[in-house]
């Protein structure tokens, strides 16, 4: 367990929500295994891209300027970002939504409001499956 723990402390996971109290909440959960960064934006996020390029995205499907899904859909069609998990945080538990965030490539639907303990096991579960499928 301990290789494993060092090697999450490299791994970069990216949380994009436009709500701070969900962005606090979730780099508080996962802060001790990972690196974090939040932003409140998708439009911040792809400029990040340019010097970073993170292992896990934890991205809100209602945003303001962009949805999630307009946001995946991009992320699918670009070689250099398709491998990169996507986990979906939302309030939402209805049924076609989430079968909706599946079809679109999401490697997970997190609801909200965050359960620490189930947002770390999701994020540490996704990253172990990309490194494997990487190797």
């Amino acid at each position: 367990m301990k290789e494993y723990m060092d090697k999450n402390l490299q791994n970069l996971v990216f949380i994009v929500d436009d709500n701070s109290v969900i962005l606090t909440m979730a780099a508080s959960a996962l802060q001790n295994d990972f690196k974090v960064l939040t932003m409140s934006s998708a439009q911040r996020m792809f400029s990040l891209f340019e010097k970073k390029k993170p292992d896990i995205i934890l991205l809100d499907i209602e945003m303001p300027e962009t949805s999630g899904f307009e946001v995946i859909a991009k992320l699918k069609e670009n070689p250099n970002w398709q491998d990169i998990p996507v986990l979906f945080l939302t309030g939402w538990n209805d049924e076609k939504i989430l079968a909706a965030a599946k079809e679109a490539g999401a490697a997970d639907v997190i609801q909200k409001p965050i359960v620490p303990s189930i947002l770390l096991e999701s994020v540490k579960k996704h990253i172990i499956n990309a490194n494997r499928n990487n190797e």
